[in-house]
C-alpha cells in the first residue's frame, strides 16, 4: 500500500478503499457495517485525492444532511484549509444547478421559470386544491413526482399543472431533483458542464437514495468510473419515504466492472453485542452479508465486562417499569454512570411517549427536545431518530408481534417486504448499544385504549446466545469416534458443494469458502461441546491483512485448530506435518486454508519452509499459525520455543498476532466425560509489526529479542 500520513489508524479494508483506483478497478462501492468508521473513510478518501494532485473543485460528496454534510466539510478543511471541494445534501446540489449560469443563461431560465425559483414546503391540501382548480382528479398526481419525465398525466393537464409552479416559482425540494435530471438530459451544454465540473462523485448512505436521486448521480456520472459510494443494505430503513435498497443491491448489475469492499470492524460495541447482531442477517446472499467484530476497546468498565444482552420478560407493563428503572438505577450506581448514558428505542412515537411518562413518573430526568444541551437525562428515541446515535446502554423496548416488527400488510407481497425492512430496523437498534443492551418483551399491555395479550416478537430468536447443549452419557472412546466421523463428514458433505460453487457461483465462490470453514471450526466445537469464550477480539483489528501474517499460539489439543480460526475469524493456515497431507478429505480442506506441509525429520525441512512462505503473490500474502512449542503439550504448560516461526517473520517483515488458548485438552484428548460443557478460553493479544517496528526503530529486528518479547507477552 502507499504510505501516507492519511492511512494511520486505518484498519486493511479501509486502507484498501481511501487507496482506491478508479482508473483500474473502476466504480467503488463499500458495505460499512454499523459503527465502521464510515465517515473516516469518505473524508479522508477526498484528503487522499487531494494529495495525488487532484484539483479539490472537482470532488462532489453527496449525503442526506445538511449536518453531516457540514461535519464533513469541517473534517476535511482541518487537513485541507483551501479544498474547494463541494461536500452537500442531494437537494442542495439540484438548487446549485438550477442556479448556474452556462454560456450567459441561467438554468432556471432554460426550464422555464420566470423568475428564481425557491423550494418550500407544500401541504399535501394545497396540491390537491390546485389539481381541483385544474379539473385534474385529486390523488391523480403525486407531487414529489410533477416534473418526472414519465408521469403518466394528460398532456394539456399536465402542462397547465406545470406551468402555475414556472410562473409562481413555488417549488417543492423533490422538483429541484426532478428539474436538475431534465436539465441534464435535455441541455447537452449543461450536461458537459456539470460532467467536467465534478468528476469525482463521492456518496454516503447510498441505501437510502430514491430513484430520482439515483437518475441525478448517473446523469453528473455519465461515462466516467469515478464513483465512490458507500452504504449499508443492513441499514436501509427509509422505504416509506421513497428510498430504493435496489441501487445498493443492483450496483454491480449498473457497474460490471466495479469492485465491492466490506467494512466489518465495529468500533462502537462489543464482541456480545456484535454476535446478536450478525445472527439477524444469516439467511442473506453472500455477496452481502457482513460479519460484525468488535475492533475497540472503550476506556470504562462496563464495556470491558463485554456482558451479554440481556431479555426482561414481564407480565404487566407495571412489570416492566419497575424492571427497567430498576436496571438503570443499578447501572448507574453500580457503574458511576451518567443518566444520558441510557436510552430507550422504541418502534413508534407513541411508545416513546408511554415510556417518557412512566420514567418521568419514576423521577428520572428525560430529554426532550427543550432541553439544553449540557442537561442529563435518559434518551428516549424512536428507531428511526436514533439511527447514527450510539449510547453505553440500550433498552429495546416492545419486542412484541405488531409493536417491533410492527403492524404488517396482508397482501404477501408487501407484507414480506415491510417485514425486511422491519428486520433492519431492528439491526440499527442493537447496533446502537455500545456496552451493553436489554430487550424487554411484555405480554400485556394497553394497546390503542385496549388491554391486550402481546406475542412475543419474532426477533428475540436473535436476542439469545446458542449455546453448547450437554450430550448423552457413552464411554468417552466411543465419543471421540463419533466426533472424528461427524468432523469429516462434515468436510466431505461440502467438497462438492465447492465444486458447484467454483463453477457456477465463481464470484462469490471465495467468500462461500471462507464462511463455511469458519462455519466448519463452530461446528467442530459444538461437536467437542467447547463453549469458547474469546477475549481482546479488538486487536484483530491492528493487523494489516494485506501482508503476511504469523499467529503464534501454545498447542495444547487437535481442538485449538478450530478454537483458533473461530477467535481470528478468518481461515488462517498451519503449519503441518507432512503425514497429514495423506488424509485425502482433511488434506483437501487444508490446503484450502493455506496449510504447509512439512517432514518434521527432514533437515532441510526448515529452508524447504522458508522457501514456500516466501514465495508468494502479492494478492495472497501467506497467513499461517505456527506452535513454536512443536508437539502439543502434555502438561498443559508452554514448552521451549523453535526460532523458525521468529526467524521467518523477521525474513517476511510479517506480522506476529499471538494468540494464547486456555482449556483446550480437557475437551478431547483428556477427556472425561461424554456430556460435559467445557469452557475454553482464547485472548487474542497486541500484535507485534516487524515491519513498523524496524521502521519507527530505524534499525533491523534480531529474531532472538523478538522471541523474548514474544515470550513476555504469554
Amino acid at each position: 500500500m502507499a504510505e501516507t500520513h492519511l492511512l494511520h489508524g486505518l484498519n486493511t479494508e479501509q486502507k484498501q478503499a481511501v487507496l482506491h483506483s478508479h482508473a483500474e478497478e473502476g466504480p467503488l462501492l463499500i458495505l460499512a457495517g454499523a459503527g465502521s468508521g464510515k465517515t473516516s473513510v469518505l473524508t479522508k478518501r477526498i484528503l487522499y485525492r487531494i494529495e495525488q494532485g487532484v484539483n479539490s473543485a472537482n470532488i462532489l460528496a453527496l449525503t442526506f444532511t445538511a449536518k453531516a454534510a457540514g461535519e464533513m466539510d469541517e473534517r476535511v478543511k482541518e487537513l485541507a484549509p483551501d479544498s474547494k471541494a463541494l461536500l452537500c445534501t442531494f437537494h442542495s446540489l439540484a438548487l446549485r444547478i438550477l442556479k448556474m449560469q452556462i454560456q450567459g443563461v441561467e438554468n432556471w431560465k432554460r426550464m422555464g421559470f420566470q423568475k428564481i425559483p425557491m423550494p418550500k414546503e407544500q401541504s399535501d391540501f394545497e396540491f390537491q386544491d390546485w389539481l381541483m382548480e385544474l379539473n385534474i382528479k385529486a390523488g391523480s398526481v403525486n407531487r414529489e413526482n410533477l416534473f418526472c419525465p414519465e408521469l403518466k398525466l394528460g398532456k394539456e393537464k399536465l402542462e397547465k399543472l406545470r406551468q402555475n409552479v414556472l410562473k409562481s416559482a413555488e417549488i417543492v425540494f423533490e422538483d429541484l431533483i426532478w428539474l436538475s435530471i431534465r436539465l441534464l438530459s435535455e441541455f447537452r451544454e449543461v450536461r458537459e458542464y456539470c460532467q467536467n465540473m465534478w468528476n469525482e462523485i463521492l456518496i454516503d448512505e447510498y441505501q437510502d437514495i430514491n430513484p430520482s436521486q439515483y437518475r441525478l448521480v448517473r446523469a453528473i456520472l455519465g461515462n466516467s468510473k469515478n464513483l465512490f459510494a458507500v452504504g449499508d443494505d443492513d441499514q436501509a430503513i427509509y422505504g416509506f419515504r421513497g428510498a430504493d435498497i435496489g441501487n445498493i443491491l443492483r450496483f454491480q448489475k449498473d457497474f460490471p466492472n466495479c469492485k465491492v469492499l466490506k467494512l466489518e470492524w465495529n468500533y462502537r460495541s462489543t464482541a456480545n453485542i456484535l454476535e446478536a447482531a450478525n445472527r439477524i442477517f444469516t439467511d442473506k446472499p453472500l455477496a452481502f452479508r457482513k460479519n460484525l467484530r468488535a475492533g475497540a476497546l472503550r476506556p470504562y468498565t462496563l464495556f470491558k465486562e463485554n456482558r451479554k444482552p440481556e431479555i426482561l420478560v414481564s407480565q404487566t407493563a407495571e412489570e416492566e417499569i419497575l424492571k427497567l428503572v430498576y436496571e438503570i438505577k443499578f447501572l448507574k450506581e453500580e457503574y458511576s454512570m451518567k443518566w444520558s448514558d441510557f436510552a430507550l428505542l422504541s418502534r413508534y412515537n407513541r411508545q416513546c411517549e408511554y415510556y417518557e411518562l412512566a420514567l418521568k413518573d419514576c423521577k428520572i430526568p428525560v430529554i426532550e427536545d427543550e432541553s439544553p444541551e449540557d442537561f442529563d437525562g435518559v434518551h428516549i428515541e424512536t428507531i428511526h431518530a436514533s439511527k447514527g446515535l450510539q449510547y453505553p446502554v440500550v433498552f429495546y423496548c416492545s419486542l412484541a408481534e405488531s409493536l417491533s416488527p410492527g403492524e404488517l400488510p396482508e397482501n404477501p407481497k408487501e407484507r414480506k417486504k415491510q417485514l425486511g425492512e422491519e428486520k433492519r430496523l431492528f439491526y440499527v437498534g442493537v447496533t446502537r448499544a455500545e456496552a451493553h443492551i436489554y430487550f424487554l418483551y411484555c405480554k400485556q399491555r394497553y394497546f390503542k385504549g385496549k388491554l391486550k395479550n402481546f406475542k412475543a416478537s419474532r426477533f428475540l430468536k436473535y436476542c439469545e446466545e446458542r449455546k453448547p447443549k450437554k450430550g448423552i452419557a457413552m464411554p468417552v472412546l466411543i465419543f471421540k469416534i463419533i466426533t472424528v466421523v461427524k468432523v469429516i463428514s462434515y468436510m466431505l458433505y461440502h467438497i462438492p458443494i465447492y465444486f458447484f460453487e467454483k463453477i457456477f457461483r465463481a464470484s462469490t465462490a471465495d467468500t462461500w469458502l471462507q464462511e463455511k470453514l469458519l462455519n466448519w471450526a463452530k461446528f467442530c466445537l459444538k461437536t467437542l461441546r467447547i463453549d469458547l469464550n474469546v477475549s481482546s477480539q479488538y486487536n484483530l483489528a491492528k493487523v494489516d491483512w494485506s501482508r503476511p501474517v504469523i499467529a503464534i499460539a501454545n498447542h495444547n489439543s487437535y481442538a485449538d485448530i478450530p478454537v483458533i480460526l473461530t477467535s481470528a475469524q478468518r481461515p488462517l493456515g498451519f503449519l503441518a506435518k507432512v503425514e497429514l497431507s495423506r488424509i485425502p478429505v482433511l488434506s483437501y480442506w487444508m490446503r484450502k486454508i493455506g496449510c504447509i506441509f512439512i517432514k518434521r525429520q527432514s533437515k532441510k525441512a526448515g529452508q524447504k519452509f522458508m522457501d514456500k512462505m516466501l514465495n508468494y503473490s502479492a494478492a495472497k500474502p501467506p497467513q499461517i499459525v505456527i506452535f513454536p512449542e512443536g508437539t502439543r503439550s502434555k502438561t498443559g504448560e508452554m514448552g521451549a520455543w523453535k526460532s523458525g516461526a521468529f526467524r521467518m517473520a523477521v525474513e517476511l517483515k510479517a506480522t506476529i498476532l499471538p494468540i494464547a488458548i486456555k482449556g483446550t485438552a480437557v475437551s478431547f484428548e483428556k477427556k472425561k466425560s461424554s456430556k460435559n460443557i467445557y469452557e475454553v478460553s482464547s485472548q487474542i493479544l497486541e500484535p507485534f509489526d516487524v515491519a513498523q517496528w524496524e521502521k519507527e526503530n530505524g534499525k533491523e529486528i534480531e529474531y532472538k529479542d523478538l522471541m523474548a518479547r514474544l515470550r513476555e507477552l504469554y
